[in-house]
């Protein structure tokens, strides 16, 4: 038995390794050639630079007007993750602590909508709420991010909350709480890893959208991966500088990331997600 699982598991390590090296070699690519220039990438693009070189850093922090447009990436992101966190939490506690049949069937409408493709729901969506929502802000787009993103926070939120003992309900009503004062202040410091779980994945999809921010913001309040998309010409595209600004695009998320993911890998082997 030993010897069996001595040869799992390194099977396993070597298995690991090899998705981990997939995984991570085109991001490597991307910041590799971020240091190139323009010929050596055509030339050669799997090389190592022969001289690194960080004029592309310099010019996309120019063209893409870095600094404006983490600001409003910052914006969204932070403003539509929190109202996410906050609707879909008490909406999730309600489902989840509420045990009639309207309950059950709201939570099988969010569910069954996770099924439909978002972008086969954005268009009409959009075009439905056109004469009410005043297009190319920030806001607009805040709205639409809440819409799309309730179904799963409110799913993962479910799966965590079902878990929790009704008794902590009963006793703080008990001592005489409300269900809104027992859920802000016992319940839903309990649900820090699976906030943080919600947190992280919407994040990485707002912060990483393309499609609806193009649709709905103008040059103004544009985000960075629109900002990125300045780098191609109609005859030409600045190859080195677009490496420059995904590497750029992305340095915020990942430091985001690395600070939340104790409590991201907490939320799921709880059961946040199912």
């Amino acid at each position: 038995m030993s010897v069996k699982r001595s040869i799992g598991r390194k099977v396993t390590f070597v298995v690991g390794t090899i998705l981990a090296f997939a995984y991570i070699f085109p991001f490597f690519l991307v910041f590799v050639n971020s240091l190139k220039l323009k010929p050596e990438i055509l030339a050669n693009p799997l090389a190592l630079p022969k001289q690194i070189s960080w004029d592309n850093f310099s010019q996309a922090l120019t063209k893409m007007n870095f600094f404006r447009s983490l600001t409003n990436s910052i914006i969204i992101t932070v403003l539509s993750v929190s109202m996410l966190i906050i609707f879909s939490s008490m909406l999730a506690y309600y489902l989840a602590r509420t045990k009639n049949k309207l309950s059950k069937y709201i939570f099988l409408i969010l569910v069954t909508s996770m099924i439909v493709p978002f972008q086969a729901l954005m268009i009409p969506f959009m075009a439905r709420f056109a004469q009410f929502v005043s297009w190319n802000n920030r806001g607009a787009l805040i709205f639409f991010y809440i819409g799309f993103g309730t179904a799963l926070s409110t799913f993962l939120y479910h799966g965590f909350i079902s878990n929790i003992p009704t008794e902590i309900d009963e006793a703080a009503s008990i001592d005489g709480a409300s269900d809104m004062v027992a859920f802000w202040r016992i319940i839903f410091p309990m649900m820090r890893p699976i906030t943080a779980t919600v947190a992280i994945i919407n994040a990485l999809w707002i912060w990483n959208d393309f499609l609806l921010p193009r649709l709905v913001l103008t040059n103004e309040t544009q985000t960075l991966p629109l900002s990125t998309y300045l780098f191609y010409g109609q005859y030409t595209v600045e190859y080195g500088q677009v490496m420059a600004g995904l590497v750029l695009a992305v340095i915020p998320i990942v430091i985001f990331y690395l600070i939340l993911q104790k409590q991201f890998i907490s939320g799921i082997s709880q059961g946040a997600v199912k």
